[in-house]
């Protein structure tokens, strides 16, 4: 947990959670920046990604929207091998190809710090 008000990762209820459990943007610049306790990762390019890393995606103009958990590859990962959950539409194992989408962009998480 990163208790860090405004840009940190904790959830202790609807009424008290940093931004990056609900908007897009706070947590992809979350695990990006993120020097302090919790998960960081990188911007990846698709040949990188694996099993527990996120895509985001635009569905229309350059605003990122959604960010579904990738939960697995088969073989060389592309649209059509990737395979992903998310909760808005309570979705498991759907393939990455087809969500309809302007772009999309991939964070590999490379690991999770713990600091007490």
């Amino acid at each position: 947990m990163n208790d860090t008000p405004i840009f940190g990762w904790y959830y202790r209820s609807l009424q008290d959670r940093a931004p990056a459990w609900t908007g897009v943007e706070y947590f992809y610049n979350f695990l990006l920046r993120n020097t302090g306790p919790g998960p960081y990762g990188i911007d990846a390019d698709i040949s990188q990604v694996q099993p527990g890393d996120f895509v985001q995606l635009a569905s229309t103009g350059s605003d990122f929207h959604h960010t579904p958990v990738i939960v697995r590859i088969k073989g060389r990962p592309s649209l059509h091998t990737i395979y992903v959950a998310a909760h808005t539409a309570d979705t498991d194992n759907r393939p990455l190809s087809t969500y309809s989408m302007h772009k999309l962009r991939f964070i590999h998480i490379e690991g999770v710090r713990v600091i007490s």
